[in-house]
């Protein structure tokens, strides 16, 4: 790959115009009133992809928001890279924790700073720039599709009809994804397993309307009470999810499959100091990497009920109100972890309150071979510019959509990440290092160049 270096270095400020651009777009898929920027971030992908060189490049409708869909064939008899991504972002609220706006990016100390920035648009931006190199310089050596997709933050929940409806179009010999992280700038990784998800929503409701707390206050139950006392008999004094039959599928992996895991390093410490926490929890038994990579988890992610502004105001609720998300291991399914969890949650209600339980949306772990070509193409393209070989790591967070693809395209992916724990994705703050984007468009073309001749 020659100048590759070179071309980074004297585009880097062009290349990040054009992400600010795009970042800019606050593409929030889950709010209503933000459709318009969805359809604004779609069309700019679009024309990006086709000043960048790709033959073809549309925005798609589905039953959601739209994807993005663009290819360069140079020759049919040749492997077929197709890369995924998504532009759509999470909420950035609250806002006042944010130092600076979160739609108007900005660079401090070496890092950009907005939402977006990493997850995903930062990381999906590499992919562009490489192959916008590639191209220039004559170097693509095997045809690239791109699927861009609007709803990653909210579950992908159009896309799986839009795979089945195009599936010759997607066609592909490996789909390469940039949306995890690595262990560290100087320890390069390459995720082979991700956590599946159950995302719920749960609604205690008491009273017919809120009361006055001095006049009902101990004689009718508080829905906010109970909701509490509900949450609290999901796990037990070692953290164990009480659900019965949450366990059943749950892989346990051997001694020496959890030795071998344990090679990676991993600083507690650190870990503590970088989220400013005194003490690690988590299942008893476990180490805070088998934790959030080879165990289930269950958090609470929000609850709300009665009087929360500025002042008093002596109610007992009518209603109370939580979003409550299940990490899930491979070989547990999405919707048999909801149907555990309604019946167990609506068995421990009390009968002084009704309660209401809705599946927001979810999906399947996935674990990914070390052994195929597409694995030691990516592995040696991170040994090219790291300098030192990838660890296979198992990943805590999800991506429903990429055990999907293999379901639905019979398609293995590659997770080459490039960002790290500490760039606070779907937090206030978010950001990314601007050497590990000029790492990622480094990485990429090497990784193009390997899977290639390996496939001869």
């Amino acid at each position: 790959m020659h100048d590759l270096k070179k071309y980074i270095e004297e585009n880097q400020d062009r290349f990040l115009e054009e992400l600010f651009e795009l970042i800019r777009i606050p593409s929030v898929s889950s709010k209503e009133d933000h459709k318009e920027h969805m359809y604004a971030a779609a069309e700019w992908i679009k024309e990006k992809l086709l000043k960048e060189g790709a033959d073809l490049a549309e925005v798609m409708e589905t039953e959601g928001h739209p994807v993005v869909y663009g290819e360069k064939i140079l020759d049919t008899s040749l492997p077929t890279v197709l890369i995924y991504g998504h532009y759509d972002v999470q909420p950035a609220e609250p806002f006042d924790l944010w130092k600076s706006p979160p739609f108007e990016p900005e660079v401090r100390d070496g890092r950009i700073y907005a939402r977006g920035a990493n997850d995903d648009k930062g990381q999906m931006f590499m992919h562009f720039k490489a192959f916008e190199y590639m191209l220039k310089t004559n170097q693509l050596p095997c045809n690239v599709k791109f699927m861009i997709e609007g709803e990653e933050e909210i579950g992908s929940p159009s896309l799986e009809n839009f795979c089945k409806a195009h599936k010759e179009k997607l066609s592909a010999d490996v789909i390469l994804v940039s949306d995890t992280s690595m262990l560290s700038p100087d320890t390069p990784s390459i995720t082979t397993g991700l956590r599946g998800l159950a995302y719920m929503e749960v609604e205690v409701t008491g009273p017919s309307h809120d009361l006055h707390s001095g006049l009902y206050g101990g004689a009718v139950d508080n829905p906010l009470n109970v909701l509490c006392e509900m949450i609290a008999k999901l796990r037990d004094e070692n953290n164990h999810i009480t659900i019965p039959g949450f366990y059943d599928d749950v892989e346990e992996l051997s001694k020496e499959e959890r030795e071998e895991m344990a090679r990676a390093p991993f600083d507690l410490e650190a870990f503590k100091k970088g989220i400013n926490i005194k003490k690690e929890a988590g299942e008893k038994g476990y180490s805070t990497a088998e934790r959030t990579g080879i165990r289930p988890s269950l958090d609470v992610n929000g609850i709300w009920g009665g009087y929360t502004e500025p002042g008093a105001k002596t109610i007992l609720p009518s209603k109370a109100s939580a979003k409550i998300s299940m990490r899930l291991v491979p070989h547990q399914e999405s919707k048999k972890v909801e149907q555990l969890f309604k019946d167990y949650f609506e068995s421990i209600a009390p009968e002084s309150v009704k309660v209401k339980v809705e599946f927001l949306h979810g999906g399947e772990g996935y674990v990914s071979p070390t052994d195929t070509v597409a694995y030691q193409a990516a592995s040696k393209a991170f040994e090219t510019t790291y300098g030192i070989k990838p660890i296979p790591v198992r990943s805590g967070g999800s991506i429903p959509i990429i055990s999907l693809f293999e379901k639905v395209l019979g398609l293995k992916s590659i997770l080459m990440g490039f960002g790290l724990d500490s760039d606070a994705i779907h937090s206030p703050n978010e950001n990314y290092s601007l050497e590990q984007f000029r790492k990622g468009i480094e990485t990429i073309p090497y990784f193009y160049k390997y899977f290639t001749e390996m496939q001869k």
